[in-house]
């Protein structure tokens, strides 16, 4: 096993020449993005360095001098700085995206871009006044390494509002000796971290636990890379919202109130990774009736968010058993989570509630608004909301 950590280690910081390992994918460290990217653009085979009229953009004749260079752990594009010459704009061509446009400072050699997925390789511009001529140099990024080697099936969700799991599959043309291995970036870039927690197929890398999201902003860079000592192997990268892969809990302290005609449910929303107003919420509601021994009616409810977060339903007496259960959704993107447990409640329940109040209370339980039990301190009587639980 020690052998083992130390050849992985060995494979995940090589020391050998960046070529040995292909480029300009990472190099197990984020940083090695940026030294394969300057490297990339020092060659001047045209496999690597193509043509502006191959890109269907303006052309030019000549090798670009600007010696551009691009770290793709930063989303950073920087080249020499040249007397005499004005630069009007950086270009980054994404497949999915399109152009991506930035306007450089003044007298500054360098643009950041936002974060973008790199894996299916982007096309760099930078714009160049010079001598009263518009001269474009390009720079081509490429995801090198061999084909389908990439991790694939990437994705993650976050659970019980402090938990993440990320889990993905091994690349279909992956060399048996391949491990991959995972880095999170926050998208203002103050805080980086290799998973801490893997989850292994076979000694494979093939998911993340995490226990400790403390950093991570509304947007998140994910990068997974990969070492074997038979083939490069090429890296799947994605920008995540934490929005948009949480999952939510159940609500809390779930209860249930009925008078003669009407129960009313009531509950708290959950706790979730940040703070977030009722309106963003969306319920489903399970309300199930024990109709005979053998079958049941269910019904299910869907209720948006509000101040109050109940559901009224008639429902006369006499009562016959019933169950609700609730489960929770962003209102804008429809991910449910998990059902809560079951609160039971029914009219013989209620009434053997009530009659036994009935002798520590004189004149028997009274009524509240619109006619519900008025609640009572744990010591008066069974808490509505531990129905069931």
């Amino acid at each position: 096993m020690l052998e083992r950590r130390e050849t992985e280690k060995k494979n995940r910081w090589p020391e050998q020449s960046l070529v040995w390992w292909g480029f300009p994918h990472p190099l197990g460290s984020p940083m090695g993005l940026l030294a394969t990217a300057i490297v990339f653009c020092m060659l001047p085979d045209p496999a690597f360095l193509r043509t502006l009229e191959q890109q269907d953009l303006p052309t030019v004749e000549g090798v670009p001098s600007l010696n551009m260079r691009f770290d793709s752990w930063r989303m950073e594009l920087s080249w020499d700085c040249k007397e005499n010459t004005t630069y009007l704009e950086c270009v980054m061509i994404h497949k999915e995206n399109g152009p991506i446009e930035i306007t450089p400072q003044e007298k500054e050699c360098h643009c950041k871009f936002s974060d973008y997925s790199l894996h299916d390789g982007v096309t760099l511009v930078v714009k160049v006044n010079s001598t009263q001529r518009l001269i474009p140099e390009t720079l081509v990024y490429n995801n090198s390494g061999g084909e389908c080697t990439a991790a694939q099936n990437f994705s993650c969700f976050i659970y019980n509002a402090n938990f993440m799991n990320c889990s993905w599959a091994k690349g279909q043309a992956a060399p048996d000796d391949v491990q991959y291995f995972l880095y999170i970036r926050d998208s203002r870039g103050k805080r980086e971290r290799e998973c801490p927690h893997y989850i292994e197929d076979s000694g494979t890398h093939v998911g993340c636990h995490l226990e400790d999201l403390s950093g991570l902003a509304n947007y998140n860079y994910f990068l997974v890379n990969g070492t074997s000592q038979r083939t490069g192997i090429q890296f799947f990268d994605s920008v995540l919202s934490w929005k948009k892969i949480e999952i939510y809990s159940p609500p809390n302290n779930i209860s249930v109130h009925c008078n003669k005609s009407y129960c009313v449910i009531r509950w708290e929303k959950p706790k979730t990774r940040h703070k977030l107003s009722n309106m963003e919420f969306k319920y489903q509601l399970n309300i199930q009736k024990q109709s005979t021994k053998e079958h049941s009616e269910d019904q299910v409810i869907e209720v948006p968010g509000n101040l109050e977060n109940n559901y009224s339903f008639p429902s006369p007496e006499p009562r016959p058993k019933h169950t609700v259960k609730i489960r929770t959704s962003d209102a804008r993107i429809q991910k449910w989570g998990d059902w809560s447990q079951p609160v039971e409640f029914d009219f013989i329940y209620l009434r053997e509630r009530d009659t036994a109040r009935e002798g520590t209370q004189a004149g028997g339980v009274g009524e509240g608004e619109a006619g519900f039990p008025r609640s009572r301190e744990p010591d008066a009587g069974p808490d509505p909301r531990t129905l069931g639980s």
